[in-house]
C-alpha cells in the first residue's frame, strides 16, 4: 500500500470557535485515535490532496510536533454545500493487529461480454476489507477478460492473501449487462440467417403410355 506523508500542530484550545478560526486560516481540525488516546490537532488543508481527493486508499504517515504516527483516515466530513473539508479523523495502526479499510476495485482486460456488445458495470467502487496492514494492497485487481454478457463475480469469488472481504459473499461485484446495440445485433443476426426451405413434394408420376 501507497504511503503519504502528513505534518499537523498540536490545538491549543478545543471549541467551534477554535476550531471555525482554524478553518478560516485553511487549517482542517484533526483528531487521532489510538491506545485508548485522542490527540487534537490542525493540519494544511491543501495537503490532503493525496490523501483524500484520489480513489486510493493510503496509509499515512503522520508527524504531529515532534511525534510520529503510522495511521489511516478513518473518517472524513465535508460541507453540504461548499463541499469544503470540514474534519478529518485519523486512526493509529499497528502492524500486529488486523485493521479494516476500504479498498479500491479495479479491473483490467476487455471482458468476452463487452466484445459482444454488452457493458461492463462496476457495482461496487469499493470493497470493505479486513487484515493486517502489510497484506493490503493498493487496489482491488480483477481480470474480466473472461466474464460473459449476463455473468459477473462476486464477492465470495474474489481471494486476496491473507486477508476478509466483509460483504456477503453472493453481492455481485463486477457485471457484464445487456445493452440495446447486443440486442439488435442478435436480432440482426436471427434475420440475416436464411431460414430452410420446405421439402417441395415430389411430382407425381407420369402416367403410363396407353397401349
Amino acid at each position: 500500500m501507497k504511503t503519504v506523508s502528513l505534518s499537523g500542530s498540536l490545538r491549543a484550545n478545543v471549541g467551534k470557535t477554535d476550531a471555525a478560526a482554524l478553518r478560516s486560516k485553511g487549517m482542517v481540525p484533526c483528531v487521532l485515535y489510538g491506545n485508548g488516546q485522542q490527540v487534537h490537532f490542525y493540519a494544511d488543508e491543501r495537503h490532503f490532496k493525496d490523501i483524500l481527493y484520489t480513489p486510493d486508499t493510503k496509509l499515512v504517515q503522520l508527524q504531529i510536533d515532534s511525534n510520529a504516527y503510522q495511521t489511516i483516515v478513518q473518517e472524513s466530513q465535508f460541507h453540504r454545500i461548499t463541499d469544503r473539508l470540514m474534519h478529518v479523523d485519523f486512526l493509529m495502526v499497528d502492524n500486529q493487529k488486523p485493521v479494516t479499510l476500504m479498498l479500491p476495485v479495479k479491473t483490467h482486460g476487455q471482458s468476452e461480454g463487452v466484445k459482444a456488445g454488452g457493458k461492463l458495470n462496476i457495482k461496487m467502487r469499493k470493497l470493505k476489507v479486513r487484515g493486517l496492514i502489510s497484506k493490503m494492497p493498493d487496489a482491488i485487481e480483477l481480470n474480466v477478460e473472461s466474464l460473459q454478457i449476463g455473468k459477473s463475480i462476486s464477492a465470495g469469488e474474489i481471494v486476496l492473501d491473507g486477508l476478509q472481504i466483509l460483504h456477503p459473499s453472493n453481492i455481485s461485484v463486477v457485471s457484464v449487462q445487456v445493452t440495446r446495440a447486443a440486442v439488435s445485433e442478435e436480432s440482426a443476426a436471427a434475420t440475416a440467417t436464411p431460414a430452410t426451405p420446405a421439402a417441395t413434394p415430389a411430382a407425381p408420376a407420369a402416367s403410363a403410355a396407353k397401349k
